[in-house]
């Protein structure tokens, strides 16, 4: 555990330092995992194989639209958009496109009444990758009748045993599977991308499931340190992400630092953006702390280019010329191009 307070007034805890072996920083990322683990509740891991069903396929200039539905844990099952490029003519790189918080979900990613600078499942399917973008829990065709979205009260009435994080990860995970199966896709070159929601959906992902192999997080990232929403991971009055985390912040206590957390991402490739002036996350100095630590634990690893941290000033948004950027390190990662 730390203290709130040691957090808030003294630098973040390194993860790593000269004398650390390979052996020890194993180890140490276990324990993180482990803790992390602890605090999601019940996380299903998927079969190899998944049921989906095709409910409404669109043809598109370059692509096509399938809506679709597929299995996850419980007999649940998730709407997603399943985007794949015409005229391919070997597998190629899969992406899960995750969604920031806005009613519509998948809508906002990955069609065109998406908002401004949020359609990168659109824009990545015309860059040649198969896109799966599935609605998160409270979110698009997830919102149930009576309810608004992004209020997880009655998820938590109905799953005492799990919180809103781990059943998010627990449907990408299925999602991953299902990108597996796909003929369309390359097995072993599969990305996530995301932004606010998404993007810390997005890492969070990397950091549990090993199939990941490249992940791009847009304004994401935030810690405990300096954070003036002291809930925010908590429980709150609407989208409430790990309840018991609360208990301990009331006692001025948490049992990790999200740069922690974000190291369970390396070795892959980790694309990172924020900016100064983000509304939603306005504590970017400790976030630019944490992300110099995970820079650190980057090159103690000899992976010296698989990292990159970008700090703008374009606000909680995610800008054409980052996505691009971004995209580009997925062909580069993922081996599009081959």
């Amino acid at each position: 555990m730390y203290r709130l307070n040691d957090l808030n007034n003294n630098p973040l805890p390194s993860l790593i330092t000269e004398s650390t072996t390979k052996s020890e920083w194993q180890q140490k990322k276990q324990k993180i995992k482990a803790s992390w683990l602890s605090y999601l509740g019940k996380i299903s891991y998927p079969p190899a194989k998944i049921e989906w069903t095709t409910i409404k396929e669109t043809e598109k200039e370059n692509y096509i639209e399938k809506l679709i539905s597929y299995q996850s844990a419980d007999g649940d099952y998730v709407p997603a958009l399943l985007l794949i490029p015409r005229n391919l003519n070997e597998s190629r790189p899969g992406i899960i496109a995750l969604h920031p918080t806005d009613e519509k979900g998948k809508t906002d990613i990955a069609t065109e009444y998406g908002r401004e600078n949020r359609l990168y499942a659109l824009e990545l399917v015309n860059r040649g990758f198969t896109v799966l973008a599935p609605d998160a829990i409270t979110a698009g065709e997830r919102v149930k009748k009576g309810e608004s979205s992004f209020h997880t009260k009655a998820f938590y009435e109905k799953h005492p045993d799990q919180t809103a994080v781990g059943k998010m990860l627990t449907d990408h995970m299925y999602g991953v599977s299902l990108l597996q199966q796909l003929p369309e896709v390359n097995s072993k070159n599969i990305g996530t991308i995301g932004h606010s929601l998404g993007g810390y959906n997005a890492y969070f992902l990397a950091g549990l499931d090993e199939r990941i192999k490249c992940v791009i997080c847009s304004c994401g990232f935030s810690t405990f340190k300096g954070d003036p929403e002291k809930h925010r991971w908590g429980k709150r009055e609407w989208f409430s992400h790990i309840p018991k985390l609360s208990e301990d912040i009331n006692q001025g206590q948490v049992p990790f630092e999200f740069h922690e957390i974000a190291s369970l991402v390396a070795p892959i490739p980790f694309f990172n953006w924020m900016s100064f002036n983000d509304h939603i996350f306005p504590h970017y100095e400790p976030a630019i702390e944490s992300m110099k630590l995970i820079d650190d634990l980057y090159h103690w690893l000899d992976e010296k280019g698989k990292f990159i941290q970008l700090c703008g000033n374009n606000g909680h948004d995610f800008p054409e010329f980052i996505r691009k950027m971004a995209y580009e390190l997925l062909e580069v990662h993922l081996n599009a191009n081959n």
